[in-house]
């Protein structure tokens, strides 16, 4: 009786000492909505709104448009993939084609210490699955292949990851964001060895629990503020 006393003991010491299992942290699909039939809208102040709309094709791969409400559903859609703690983009379609991106280097950078991304299939590494804590810094360079025609250009992305972090607007209230900042190059219709010029600097808000679009800060091509007016399921 005294052996199993003390083994009782002993589990029960075990049981009350041992840590709490610890929560799973944030993941990029809790803020995009990425794998449920999400929508919105955004609008600039006073002026018409533009829609976006998540469509999962399966587990691990969803697209996403954005266009006018008006002409819904439009050509342009976004393709991604999961693939174990990354989202990777592997193109886009629009005009009747399909524009297939492949990266030829990408980095990972943390502070001012940067390591090479290991390839996967060529597609890029877009967003961690998993939401850090701190922000973090991506650099893909590529070629972009239009499948209609065969034609393709050069690249440069460039994005800054910001953690969660209070957010607010006047129609939703204060919400928990992360934000995408990007800078996009590219020489697309430029003569053949023309450097990749700058077509694209924003910021984007995407509020946890409601999705895209929070609010957008552009300022090339040109300046450009845009809030949520509102989100559902479709």
């Amino acid at each position: 009786m005294r052996r199993r006393t003390a083994v009782f003991a002993a589990l029960l010491a075990v049981v009350v000492l041992a840590p709490p299992a610890q929560a799973e942290g944030p993941v990029y699909g809790d803020f995009s909505l990425m794998f449920q039939r999400s929508a919105g809208q955004y609008a600039p102040p006073g002026e018409k709104a533009f829609q976006w709309a998540w469509s999962p094709k399966s587990a691990t791969e969803s697209e996403i448009s954005w266009g006018d409400p008006v002409t819904w559903p439009p050509s342009y859609a976004e393709h991604f993939v999961r693939s174990g703690d990354w989202v990777l983009l592997d193109g886009w379609g629009g005009n009747g084609t399909y524009y297939t991106e492949r990266v030829t280097s990408e980095s990972f950078c943390s502070a001012s210490t940067c390591t090479p991304i290991p390839p996967d299939g060529g597609r890029q590494h877009y967003v961690r699955w998993s939401v850090p804590s701190s922000d973090y810094r991506l650099v893909a360079d590529g070629t972009v292949t239009e499948q209609g025609s065969g034609r393709s250009f050069r690249f440069r992305h460039e994005q800054t990851w910001g953690a969660p972090a209070p957010c607010r607007s006047a129609r939703f209230g204060a919400r928990t964001c992360v934000t995408q900042t990007e800078t996009w190059s590219d020489d697309k219709d430029l003569p053949a060895g023309s450097p990749i010029r700058r077509t694209l600097h924003r910021g984007i808000k995407i509020a946890k629990g409601l999705g895209m679009a929070f609010a957008i800060d552009q300022d090339v091509p040109s300046a450009w503020h845009a809030e949520a007016t509102a989100y559902w399921k479709w």
